[in-house]
């Protein structure tokens, strides 16, 4: 005679196969090694900053990680492969070095406590990239490794996880807008007419950054700087939004 098990008692059975898959402890194990190497690391080179400038990262980046700070889909962030070689580089280490445990690890084991406060959650926190960068977006983002942005800088608006920072460079946008200002672009943002845009045109592999005019079913656009040659200019299929400026921070 067969039994049926009760439903509840059926998905605690397979919530227990689940909870036990090999991939999953493996992969949670690899996980633990690469943060404890990375706390030693971060011990060898004086501290998390020095670590950073050394492998060329973010310290911002760096502390996410080791406050295992939840990505936008909720999952703690981790040493990526792309970070693991950085820092195997910047440290003399041979390739590898981050997967392989250099002090005894065990299965229960916490990522060691470090010294830096918990930050912002990660899906406030937004890439200073470059120009270059910034015209290519659309392309490069969903691939794009918050380690090798310059900074991750927390927005005071609402924007979307989208959204990238620039530094303002030049004149052009002057007295709005002064250079080494930071100006966050959501590419969420509708561009309607009057907003400041960054912009990228056929002919040039950097982005550029005016304000958008739309008139009479024409668009151009217009720098702020009134002695600024060539102020405005008009652009058609020519050119591509790259997205919209949503706040300026102001150095000092």
């Amino acid at each position: 005679m067969l039994i049926s098990l009760p439903s509840v008692f059926s998905r605690f059975i397979f919530t227990i196969v689940l909870n036990t898959n090999p991939a999953d402890a493996m992969k949670r194990r690899h996980e633990t090694v690469r943060l404890s190497n990375l706390e030693l690391l971060v011990a060898e080179a004086g501290s998390a900053a020095a670590l950073a400038r050394l492998a060329s990262t973010s310290e911002s980046y760096l502390s996410q990680i080791r406050n295992q700070l939840t990505t936008p889909k909720g999952t703690p962030r981790g040493v990526g492969d792309d970070l693991a070689a950085k820092l195997e580089r910047a440290m003399g280490k041979p390739n590898g070095w981050m997967d392989e445990p250099h002090r005894e690890i065990t299965e229960s084991e916490e990522p060691a406590p470090c010294n830096a406060e918990p930050g912002p959650e990660v899906r406030g926190l937004h890439p200073l990239i470059s120009w270059v960068q910034a015209g290519e977006w659309a392309e490069i983002a969903g691939n794009f490794e918050l380690g090798d942005a310059e900074d991750l800088l927390p927005c005071p608006v609402r924007c979307s996880t989208d959204t990238f920072v620039l530094r303002v460079r030049g004149e052009s946008m002057e007295p709005k807008f002064h250079d080494g200002d930071l100006i966050f672009v959501d590419p969420q943002v509708a561009p309607v007419s009057g907003r400041y845009v960054v912009v990228r045109l056929e002919d040039s592999q950097e982005a550029t950054f005016k304000q958008l005019i739309i008139e009479e079913g024409h668009q151009y656009l217009k720098a702020l700087n009134p002695d600024w040659p060539n102020r405005i200019i008009e652009v058609n299929s020519n050119a591509t939004i790259c997205g919209v400026v949503v706040f300026k921070g102001e150095v000092v």
